[in-house]
């Protein structure tokens, strides 16, 4: 026998590679009357081009089978040898070929071969130790049925799966052999009777037909076979039986599934940046892949994005947040269904009952009881140990045990308690569970349930992080946005913000600001970006125009302020980066109100005019009260911080009971549609401008966000505009004559009287008689009192001059500079705005708490 130096090849799984034997079946004659799949792709020939003929054109140099056998060593009745055979197109194929004899008949199949490539064999002694290990410890199971699918001969693999030996199984039938059993190949027959009854029937081979199920001598866990089937026939035709070959790749199996499962938690586990979900998909995972129940406790706090302490090295109370079954679910401690004996395709291998054969099924175990959403184990328990100790606890019931194990179900016979830690902390528990249906936590799941609840672990951190962080957001922005906005005379309004679905708060905002002269101040704007930074620049961004706006500066004027203060925060990041060595250019550092859009409009409602300006916003949606709708050409400014071009303000007329929309691009764009689609279908929402403003809000948002908040913010201020009654506001022109202060007196007096406002009289002709006279004495050009009943009572001066008044604290020696001291001290608020043709000076008393204006 010469000893062959081979190529390593892909299926190379030592020097012989028996996994991938070739199987043949021969009569008294050496006619070949089965032949195996894998001695196809061995050798070359089909099927219908071997069978029914002699074994002899497979061997290499012109040899024979029969006078050879005297040459094979082993027993009488199983021999091996190391044989060249001739492949289809020529070329020698090296094996180890082992023959089994399967009857002393002349009729019918009375030899099998079994024949395996050769890899590189280094010595005599090593290949016939493998040759005779092919011949009596194959893990090759081979097995021969007859037309009736009733057992005629099995080889030793095959004989070791029976609880009796081979000679008195002979006869039984196959499916009495392997009772309860199941084809796990897809679109296979469910049985493996069915199997070979449609390979007798067609002549069809199968291949690689996956079987789980239980050996009758393993009465404890399945197995699972790689199983090839093929149909025995002589050379007449004749159907003799079907020849089955079976590797027990339980091993593989489990591996596979145990990887599958890790893959799937990969994917599936940490979907979302949310506490419950993530828990919840833990236990997806885990039931009934991995165990007949799972159980997850967290740490109180965890959900509301708390930090844990250091360790949980006691069992103190934790939160119940999810039990699964494979027969119920329960979230947060309700009650589920312990498994009973089934189990599904994806289920872990079990000790089950036989299914057929008389096997008589377990009875299931019992419902779980309710468990309370606040969770205590026990010092002894394995979760109590698992918690302190920081590491997995196992804890299992003897095979006789009756007595249920600590802080488990009654049907648990596996305890497994893996605590999910992350960055050194312990955020919770989880607990395995499995029953008498399953087989026992060996060392390779162990280690699987550790890599699982590491997942789990880190991906609850993660969304506990974030959950903290958007708790935080949300607060800022809630403090920051308006809650209330009190009622104004000028405008009816109602909002609506929606943060980004992702982000969960973003830096969109709205703002109504009430100004002097019962004017109004409308803002909306758009930070770039999402979280905490977002959200604390749009509130740095909404005090400051707050503030710009207190100072009554127009739109233009007003953008431009906020703009510079944009840029210089820029510069002087951009100096900090240089100081300090680091690259230019964009950073994590960089203010996000680089960028940011805004529109800013001031309302009238003595004049209905509306002053808007925009910094790179979307303009706003006007309806007027006959239904014209209209999106006005606004000059549009670029957005704050890029510089460039001025802004500039439009003057919109606006009748009163016009409706007036504005908005950030995240409502009206989507994945899905652009702006002018968004636009379009906001329009049809503001026909029905008629509707009460908290309707249209509604309707709004149910029309163009219909899934809820998008990929982006969206705020929405609509403002229904009133204008004051000519009855509440009077003008008075004066000359630059001191005269005009006593008129000037006597003209609020009587307007007051006619307002039924006389108790206010005495402070407010002390106000227009101090205010004049400043007027008359430091400005130029025409004078203008107005007295405005809103809802206070307000008092204005006008000149001509630009000069800022101030207060100042006048010495006993002064004969002046005490006037606007006493206006500052007599009145509530009070103020200066500047326009074009000079400047005002305000005043605001409160009005008696009966009085209020008239709107239309």
């Amino acid at each position: 026998m010469n000893v062959w130096n081979a190529k390593d090849s892909v299926y190379f799984r030592g020097p012989l590679d028996v996994t991938r034997a070739a199987t043949a079946v021969l009569d008294a004659r050496g006619w070949v009357v089965g032949w195996s799949p894998a001695a196809e792709e061995m050798l070359g020939y089909r099927s219908d081009e071997i069978v029914g003929h002699s074994v002899d054109v497979l061997f290499a140099g012109g040899r024979s089978w029969q006078p050879g056998l005297a040459e094979w060593r082993d027993a009488p009745n199983v021999r091996s040898n190391a044989v060249d055979l001739k492949h289809q197109d020529g070329h020698i194929v090296r094996s180890a070929t082992m023959m089994s004899r399967l009857s002393h008949g002349d009729e019918g199949p009375a030899w099998v071969v079994v024949a395996a490539e050769l890899a590189e064999v280094h010595d005599w002694e090593a290949g016939q130790a493998m040759l005779r290990g092919l011949a009596t410890q194959s893990p090759i199971s081979l097995t021969i049925y007859d037309t009736e699918l009733r057992l005629a001969w099995a080889n030793t693999a095959s004989g070791r799966e029976f609880a009796e030996p081979v000679e008195d199984v002979v006869g039984t039938l196959s499916q009495d052999l392997y009772p309860g059993g199941e084809v796990l190949t897809e679109g296979a027959p469910s049985t493996l009777e069915q199997v070979m009854r449609d390979v007798l029937a067609t002549g069809e081979p199968v291949v690689d037909l996956r079987y789980r199920g239980r050996p009758p001598a393993d009465r404890e866990q399945d197995h699972v076979w790689s199983c090839s089937y093929y149909r025995l026939q002589d050379a007449r035709g004749q159907t003799l039986g079907v020849c089955e070959d079976a590797f027990d790749v339980t091993d593989r199996y489990l591996a596979q599934r145990r990887l599958a499962l890790l893959v799937r938690a990969g994917s599936h586990i940490g979907s979302t940046l949310d506490v419950a979900r993530t828990v919840t998909e833990c236990t997806e995972v885990s039931v009934p892949g991995f165990a007949d129940a799972v159980v997850v406790d967290l740490v109180e706090g965890v959900t509301e994005g708390e930090e844990p302490g250091p360790g949980q090295t006691r069992p103190e109370p934790l939160l119940r947040m999810a039990r699964r079954s494979a027969g119920g679910v329960s979230e947060g401690g309700g009650p589920g269904t312990p498994p009973g004996g089934g189990r599904g395709p994806k289920a872990p291998l079990r000790r089950r009952p036989r299914r057929g054969g008389g096997g008589v099924p377990a009875a299931a175990p019992p419902e779980t009881p309710p468990a309370e959403r606040r969770i205590t184990y026990a010092e002894e328990s394995p979760q109590a140990r698992s918690l302190a100790s920081g590491v997995r606890v196992l804890e299992e019931s003897g095979p006789d045990e009756e007595v249920p194990l600590p802080e488990a179900e009654p049907w648990a016979h596996s305890v497994l308690a893996v605590p999910l830690r992350a960055r050194g902390t312990t955020l919770g528990l989880v607990t395995y569970l499995r029953g008498p249906a399953c087989a026992r936590f060996d060392t390779d799941d162990l280690s699987l349930a550790e890599e699982l609840a590491a997942r789990t672990a880190v991906c609850i951190d993660n969304a506990r992080r974030y959950t903290r962080e958007r708790e935080a957001a949300l607060a800022l922005q809630r403090d920051l946005l308006p809650r209330n906005i009190p009622p104004q005379t000028a405008v009816e309004v109602a909002h609506r913000y929606l943060p980004a679905h992702l982000a969960g708060v973003g830096g969109d905002w709205f703002d109504v600001v009430p100004l002097s002269g019962a004017r109004v101040g409308l803002v909306v704007g758009d930070v770039v970006g999402h979280g905490l930074r977002a959200a604390a620049t749009m509130g740095r961004l909404r005090t400051s125009v707050r503030a710009l706006a207190r100072l009554d500066y127009t739109p233009d004027e007003l953008l431009t302020r906020l703009d510079d203060l944009a840029e210089q925060t820029s510069e002087e990041q951009t100096l900090a980066r240089r100081l300090s060595g680091r690259p230019a250019g964009p950073g994590p550092d960089d203010d996000p109100a680089l960028g940011v859009t805004c529109l800013y409009a001031v309302y009238d409602p003595v004049t209905g005019r509306c002053s808007v300006a925009r910094a790179g916003h979307p303009p706003p949606a006007v309806v007027t009260p006959d239904g014209t709708l209209t999106f006005p050409e606004l000059p549009s400014g670029p957005p704050l911080g890029l510089g460039g071009l001025p802004f500039e303000s439009a003057e919109l007329e606006l009748p009163p009971g016009s409706l007036m929309a504005l908005f950030t691009d995240g409502l009206v764009m989507g994945k899905d549609h652009d702006m002018e689609l968004g636009l379009e279908r906001l329009g049809r929402v503001l026909s029905g401008h008629e509707k009460p403003l908290e309707e249209l809000c509604d309707q709004v948002i149910a029309e163009l966000l219909p899934e809820g908040p998008a990929a982006d913010d969206a705020a929405l201020l609509l403002v229904r505009t009133h204008v004051l009654d000519t009855r509440e506001v009077a003008v008075w022109e004066l000359p630059l004559d001191p005269a005009a202060v006593a008129r000037a007196r006597g003209l609020a007096s009587r307007q007051l009287d006619s307002w039924g406002l006389a108790d206010l009289s005495f402070t407010t002709e002390l106000v227009v008689s101090e205010l004049v006279t400043n007027a008359i004495h430091y400005a130029s050009g025409p004078i203008q009192l107005r007295l405005i009943r809103d809802r206070s009572l307000l008092c204005e001066v006008s000149d001509a001059g630009h000069t800022t008044p101030h207060l100042r604290r006048a010495t006993s020696e002064d004969e002046g500079g005490r006037g606007l001291f006493i206006v500052a001290h007599m009145v509530q608020r009070w103020g200066t705005r500047y326009s074009p043709a000079g400047k005002t000076i305000w005043t605001e008393q409160n009005l008696p708490p009966a009085d209020a204006p008239r709107t239309y």
